[in-house]
């Protein structure tokens, strides 16, 4: 007995191609998918952490075109939670979805420029913040 198992080929971009698009300053969405337990405070320059488990709301809170260039990214190519946000948003109708399968790992191995945040608790804001250290 066979099952019917789905089968999604998953568009992906090179890190020569995201450096350059990035260097060109190109217009896309990109995104940190990684979930809140496995999050680093790190994320790739001009990228921001959209957790998978987010990505339904932050589509619907930004009003995202259906065409709207969204590039996912997690830890690197051991890690499925990119495949898995690329999958979602095409569920969601978003068409032009890539995945930098490399992810955190490429890209630093690469010698390129990760933002790390440290979170400060100041006990008269009750949240936490982010302060990006520079390396």
């Amino acid at each position: 007995m066979t099952g019917n198992l789905e089968t999604i080929v998953v568009q992906t971009i090179s890190t020569y191609e995201l450096r350059t698009k990035l260097e060109r300053k190109e217009r896309f969405e990109f995104w940190n998918v990684l979930t809140d337990d496995y999050y680093s405070n790190e994320n790739i320059v001009g990228s921001r952490h959209v957790p998978l488990d987010r990505i339904g709301r932050e589509v619907a809170r930004l009003g995202l075109n259906k065409q709207t260039e969204i590039i996912v990214y997690c830890s690197g190519p051991e890690c499925l939670l990119s495949s898995f946000a690329y999958e979602k948003l095409l569920r969601l109708g978003y068409l032009n979805v890539k995945v930098y399968a490399g992810g955190l790992d490429a890209w630093e191995s690469a010698g390129l420029r990760i933002d790390r945040y440290q979170s400060l608790f100041i006990p008269e804001l009750l949240e936490p913040i982010a302060v990006r250290l520079h390396y």
